[in-house]
């Protein structure tokens, strides 16, 4: 296991590489190919990558100027959704020539800044304040997700490598955020999570002989906690009632709880 600034390049190399197969997908499309809506409803797949642009642009502002974030932070308060949405939809207007070169630029500069930062360093954020490490993997966490999107418009596959156990670790780490969001107490004792990785690997979190348990693919358990599939299409498998009902709200974003997509085959 890398200590923290092995693990913070660690995260920002892995960050770029799935940002690169993001950028892979759009960088071939025309214009008509940038308004292909996507499964978030009211969302091309200009709004993803303005809403990554204006993401990782929020970052660098978290990672560099905390009052500058906290003024962020105070205008997004009284309409959390409709921030993003209005950000995603003014990113979205412009040249996607334009808006591409503004998310490549933004997401350097972003990596850049995370790692000048000095170790130990913690970043305000719209949850709880983050490591540059911990920053770096919800970017990763967040692109993953958005290239999901995109891919599921374009008739692409997922993006699946074990680049996925970050996704994994923050969905794992964000359990009693997800109770907390939703009204409820987190249960006191840990879980035990074993998931398959892409490359065949187990991996493993909580203590081996935990009664609530949760175990299935990686990619599955990562399409739940970014809400990109419904529990119903996944291969994932719960022991135990308090695992069992985690999975009906687990979250590994910050912020409110999304609707999360329907079964497959349901409109």
């Amino acid at each position: 296991m890398p200590g923290p600034d092995g693990l913070l390049a660690q995260v920002t190399r892995d960050l770029a590489a799935e940002s690169d197969v993001v950028d892979r997908l759009v960088a071939v499309l025309d214009a008509d190919g940038w308004a292909t809506p996507t499964p978030a409803e009211g969302w091309t797949v200009a709004h993803q990558i303005a809403h990554l642009a204006w993401t990782d642009a929020i970052a660098l502002t978290a990672a560099t100027d905390p009052d500058g974030f906290a003024a962020v932070l105070a205008a997004a308060a009284a309409d959390p959704q409709g921030h993003v949405d209005r950000s995603a939809a003014d990113g979205a207007a412009g040249d996607p020539t334009d808006l591409l070169a503004r998310w490549r630029d933004g997401r350097a500069h972003l990596s850049a800044a995370l790692l000048a930062l000095p170790p130990g360093s913690k970043l305000p954020w719209f949850g709880p304040s983050m490591s540059a490490a911990s920053m770096a993997t919800a970017r990763l966490m967040e692109t993953w997700a958005h290239g999901l999107d995109i891919a599921d418009a374009l008739g692409a596959p997922p993006s699946a490598s074990d680049r996925l156990r970050h996704v994994a670790h923050l969905g794992v780490r964000t359990r009693d955020f997800a109770y907390v969001v939703h009204g409820r107490t987190p249960p006191a004792e840990p879980f035990r999570v074993e998931l398959a990785a892409p490359s065949g690997e187990l991996w493993v979190w909580g203590p081996a002989d935990a009664g609530q348990r949760v175990s299935g693919p990686a990619l599955d358990f990562c399409f739940l906690v970014t809400q990109r599939r419904h529990r119903d299409d996944l291969a994932l498998v719960a022991t135990g009632a308090d695992a069992d009902g985690w999975l009906d709200i687990a979250q590994a974003f910050a912020g409110l709880p999304g609707a999360g997509r329907k079964p497959a085959g349901t409109t």
